[in-house]
């Protein structure tokens, strides 16, 4: 490496093997007493080994959700449903006191690492969503620019931590290991990679990585896949009609050749008739009359979408549902996506302040925030009504655009730029501020009204 771009570094993040994460206390990651972080004796060698290894229940947990993923159309479409959610609307940086330089540095920081591209951050959701955790490994040029964040496989990492759950050493505080050799690939300072962990099972102990959203949901997953194909073999095994041919008096060999000319056209494999040597005829069987009874289905997909963000009937199962009760589980998964929104947006802005301190910033002198554009799943016209009713109840402008999903120091820029070199009024100046008026309990289910007037 580069001495003067490792000085920068060690400049940037303090001292080799001491130095904590960007706008963290060295409290974060020094050594705690073990009492009271002792593991349980039930635990003990469980966590004794996963200091030593990646865990297995967290490896085997990421490998099931990526075949759910890949087998069935339900996973992947929960899958790419969340991450399209989280995603829309792209990030953007809010600042209450506009600083030219941080804009300057958060644009061309975007740019580099594609954070302006929805597939790229469409692809850290679902990785996040996928496996719980999103490793990002911050890839530097000679110049001290951040020029990369690769996404790193999650199931091969082993956090270095201490009984206490705080890293052994900064400058070598993730291992990534190869499970086929049990050789150690590579080692990661602090600085150079960011895990983020969703829903960890303890958010304090470092080296408690975080589950895949549909972790808890694959047994049920197996059921259902089970009894499903359960149900096609069934349905092809006893639906068809069959016949129970009866030749009086017929010899073996004359019955033969009698079944032979009567089957030689039947492709399917599915045994429909019957022959017998006795007195009688064509007797037609009845198929299994109940083949329309799937209770275990229905009840195996209640139970796999009970523990799915999204709504059964958001994938297409609406049957029986009442819009109020989606209504409210609509608004239950939106949180969910906020929660993934901000887990991915502190990501994201972790490498940015590691950006400003490599330029000789201190980030925390700064006031912004990197967020996504759209909070919540809204339309157009659900976020202009929040919006207006904000501004009706006396929020500052600014808060009413960071609220919608704007940069108030990029809007206030725009209007100055605009006034000066466009304006569609002679005298912008005397326009007066449309009124805007709620009645409560005046919109559509129980919703305040909204109305705007310029007079």
């Amino acid at each position: 490496m580069n001495p003067t771009l490792q000085q920068r570094i060690f400049a940037a993040v303090g001292q080799k093997g001491t130095a904590p994460l960007p706008n963290s206390t060295a409290s974060t990651f020094a050594n705690t007493s073990e009492s009271g972080r002792r593991p349980t004796p039930e635990s003990q060698i469980k966590y004794l080994y996963r200091m030593m290894w990646v865990d297995p229940d967290l490896r085997q947990a990421i490998i099931d959700v990526r075949d759910m993923d890949k087998l069935d159309g339900r996973v992947r479409r929960i899958h790419s449903r969340i991450a399209r959610d989280v995603v829309k609307g792209g990030l953007i940086m809010q600042q209450a006191n506009g600083n030219e330089t941080v804009s300057k540095l958060w644009d061309a920081f975007q740019r580099r690492l594609q954070l302006n591209r929805v597939e790229k951050l469409k692809s850290d959701a679902r990785g996040l969503v996928m496996e719980g955790n999103l490793p990002i490994q911050w890839v530097l040029d000679a110049d001290g620019n951040i020029v990369s964040g690769v996404r790193m496989p999650s199931e091969t990492i082993l956090p270095n931590v201490d009984a206490g759950g705080r890293f052994k050493d900064v400058s070598k505080a993730y291992i990534q290991y190869d499970v086929m050799t049990g050789t150690e690939l590579a080692s990661f300072p602090l600085w150079n990679l960011l895990l983020a962990r969703f829903d960890p099972d303890n958010f304090d102990d470092m080296g408690s990585l975080g589950r895949p959203f549909l972790d808890a949901s694959r047994t049920t997953w197996q059921k259902l896949r089970m009894t499903e194909e359960d149900l096609v073999i069934r349905r092809r095994m006893r639906a068809p009609l069959r016949l129970a041919h009866v030749l009086e008096g017929a010899t073996p060999e004359q019955l033969k050749d009698y079944r032979n000319s009567v089957e030689k056209d039947q492709a399917e494999g599915i045994t429909t008739d019957y022959y017998a040597n006795k007195k009688g005829g064509v007797t037609p069987v009845q198929g299994d009359a109940n083949l329309d009874q799937i209770g275990d289905i229905v009840h195996l997909l209640d139970t796999f979408f009970a523990g799915s963000p999204i709504p059964k009937g958001l994938a297409g199962y609406n049957k029986d549902m009442a819009r109020d009760i989606l209504e409210d589980l609509k608004r239950d998964y939106y949180d969910e996506v906020d929660v993934i929104q901000d887990t991915l947006s502190y990501a994201y802005e972790q490498g940015f302040r590691l950006e400003l301190l490599l330029k000789g910033i201190n980030p925390d002198d700064e006031d912004f925030t990197i967020t996504f554009a759209e909070r919540r799943t809204e339309t157009l016209s659900q976020t202009a009504d929040r919006g207006l009713k904000l501004k009706a109840m006396g929020l500052p402008q600014g808060m009413v655009w960071e609220e919608m999903g704007y940069d108030p120091a990029y809007v206030e820029k725009r209007r100055a730029w605009e006034v000066q070199n466009y304006s569609p009024y002679p005298d912008p100046n005397n326009i007066a501020a449309p009124k805007v008026s709620i009645t409560p309990g005046n919109g559509r289910k129980g919703e305040s009204g909204t109305s705007i007037s310029n007079k």
